[in-house]
């Protein structure tokens, strides 16, 4: 089976709500900043992002919450999970919640975004750090190292 070809099953807490992705991620992260560590009442958040063409709610209908502008959040309507974001201006894209899907432990985040505002005693093993989100311009070359597996 190719990587295009593998799918990741994953659902929120009370399973009302499922989904799936399809392929490997273009990228992993997590996110220190405190509007992620008061959304996931954790030290940071975990993602793995994906083409909004390979993720598919195959079940339930997930709503808008934490940020309701440009940038959507979207969690089960019951247990309210998290399950992902679409980012503002980046409509072909989706942040997934690594912690929503069945493996976990596969998405090791490749880069850490603010830094700035980690909790002092909450440390990745991921391969970037950055004090905010990374310059546009690095972006590329993160992706292709990533998905060569490299740093």
């Amino acid at each position: 089976m190719s990587d295009r070809e593998q799918v990741h099953n994953g659902e929120c807490r009370c399973g009302q709500v499922r989904f799936h992705v399809r392929g490997a991620p273009i990228l992993t992260m997590a996110c220190h900043c405190t509007g992620c560590q008061r959304m996931t009442s954790s030290a940071f958040s975990l993602s793995s992002l994906y083409a909004s063409a390979d993720v598919e709610v195959t079940q339930g209908e997930p709503v808008i919450g934490g940020l309701h502008g440009a940038t959507r959040h979207f969690f089960c309507p019951h247990c309210m999970s998290w399950l992902f974001t679409r980012p503002e201006g980046l409509d072909e894209f989706v942040n997934v919640r690594a912690t929503m899907l069945d493996n976990a432990r596969d998405f090791t985040p490749f880069i850490e975004t603010y830094t700035c505002e980690a909790l002092p005693w909450a440390r990745t093993q991921a391969v970037h750090s950055f004090e905010k989100f990374p310059p546009m311009e690095r972006y590329a070359q993160l992706v292709e190292d990533f998905s060569r597996g490299t740093g």
